[in-house]
């Protein structure tokens, strides 16, 4: 039943809501998948690159990223709730025309890499010439398989991937025929939906090692995305004074978790990193797989943690008498809250920076804004599963009075059965996660750092051969000269 004084929107006005709400998703999906990889190209992110440096430059985009929601929860939600929509969507708009702005004035000083044709037509050429060759007998001798360093310079610039003994029917796409004998003598272009590189093979090899590792990010985004609804349904029925004129708005509650995430950041990096790098004689502290075990793992806690906390609250409701009144004011802190907040903050600190560094450097290099994208399609469906499990324990928990999941009363709800349906989910995420990233082979690179120089060719004393790359190399690249690490 509507309240007098609110009207139900019609159909004209909902189109630009949709609309609008279509237009943010088509830009997102847009720019996140290549602000990662382009942030990386404006670096040297070879192994001596990274080395050199005193920060990880994850960590510092991670950082950098939790300066939007940061502001966007104190001062836009503050100005949402009290001086109206319009200007709690006006501040986004003039932000967004700034950072355009911004983005096109500097756009001269970056470093700019050319596309080299769809990478998705690559992984297609591969699999159609792996099953055109699927009854070739695969040569005993890596070596023998069919490589070709001038078409692969261009989507090879850091460095070419070498033959790895997984997924070797696929290997047959680089199988050389009787027919095609001739291609390397005379260095002519292979038809490539008959016969691939190795290091072409290599990047659908390491796309398909990265598809279980995502895999795990559906159930882990499928068990907390829904969690910000129901804290913020918590917090509204907390007590959200700090003075006697001011309270908290429920959603600047995830400012603690922002901080959190910021601050943890900066200690993972100036505190944490040192202390594991002496435990694990890994210049990183931990490697990347690790790093998100230990995100799943904190995930877990924050969950139960929430579990009790519910239970706190209903308890307190309980004793005031407060478990029929859906709208009434607990006479409970709202900051009860804050441990599962923090800790959720926490496992942003693992969880975010280790899943771009991985993605950015195990995904094949021309691939890395497309594996990005895959990604976020595994984070979509997680949210997707999210929705359906709610959902699904609305529907089957049981009728308005013992149902776990209310429409209107969280208060006569089971929440915290809720919470340890999700652990319990988490947990078995996590024993997934870790049997697949025991089994996780790292790709191979021979790699390729730039060394800004003159000149077309020279020898370096030791096991490096300096040489310039003749194919797809422009000034517009710097005149790179390609150090290869044999």
């Amino acid at each position: 039943m509507h309240s007098p004084a609110c009207h139900e929107a019609t159909s004209s006005q909902l189109r630009p809501l949709y609309l609008s709400l279509l237009l943010i998703a088509f830009g997102s999906g847009c720019i996140r998948p290549c602000v990662v990889p382009f942030l990386g190209d404006q670096f040297d992110m070879t192994k001596k690159g990274v080395a050199s440096r005193k920060w990880n430059l994850f960590n510092l985009y991670t950082f950098s990223m939790g300066l939007a929601p940061l502001t966007a929860l104190t001062v836009v939600v503050y100005v949402q709730e009290n001086m109206g929509w319009s200007w709690g969507l006006g501040i986004p708009t003039i932000a967004r025309l700034i950072a355009i702005f911004a983005f096109v004035m500097g756009s001269s000083f970056y470093r700019k890499v050319k596309p080299q044709g769809c990478s998705l037509i690559r992984l297609v050429q591969v699999l159609v010439a792996a099953i055109r060759k699927r009854k070739e007998v695969l040569p005993d001798d890596p070596k023998l398989l069919y490589e070709n360093k001038e078409l692969d310079a261009p989507i090879s610039l850091q460095g070419r991937l070498l033959h790895t003994y997984q997924f070797r029917w696929l290997d047959k796409a680089a199988t050389v025929t009787k027919e095609e004998s001739n291609i390397k003598d005379t260095k002519e272009a292979p038809k490539l939906w008959s016969l691939a590189t190795v290091h072409r093979v290599e990047e659908l090899k390491s796309i398909l090692r990265l598809v279980p590792i995502c895999l795990s990010t559906i159930l882990h985004v499928a068990s907390v995305s829904s969690n910000q609804n129901f804290l913020i349904q918590q917090a509204r029925s907390m007590d959200r004074r700090i003075t006697s004129s001011f309270q908290i708005p429920p959603a600047t509650m995830f400012v603690f978790s922002v901080m959190t995430m910021m601050i943890g950041v900066i200690l993972y990096e100036h505190h944490f990193v040192p202390f594991a790098s002496r435990l694990t004689k890994n210049p990183s502290g931990l490697t990347c797989l690790q790093r998100m075990g230990i995100g799943y793992g904190i995930s877990i806690i924050a969950t139960i943690v929430s579990s009790l906390i519910e239970i706190k609250r209903k308890n307190v409701a309980t004793k005031y008498n407060m478990l029929d009144s859906p709208k009434a004011i607990i006479p409970i802190s709202v900051f009860w809250l804050l441990p599962q907040i923090c800790l959720h903050g926490l496992v942003k600190v693992f969880m975010s920076g280790g899943h771009l560094e991985f993605l950015y450097d195990q995904s094949p290099e021309s691939m890395r804004s497309t594996t990005i994208a895959l990604f976020s399609i595994f984070i979509s469906i997680g949210n997707y599963c999210s929705t359906m499990m709610v959902s699904f324990v609305h529907r089957f928990s049981g009728n308005d009075e013992s149902n776990w999941l209310p429409n209107r009363n969280l208060n006569k709800g089971r929440l915290e059965y809720y919470y340890l349906l999700v652990s319990v989910v988490q947990v078995i995420n996590l024993i997934y996660y870790v049997i697949v990233a025991c089994f996780y082979t790292y790709k191979p690179v021979e790699e390729i750092s730039s060394v800004m120089m003159n000149g077309k060719e020279d020898l370096q004393q030791g096991k490096e051969k300096i040489f310039v790359l003749e194919s797809g190399c422009t000034m517009e690249d710097q005149n790179m000269i390609l150090t290869v690490q044999r």
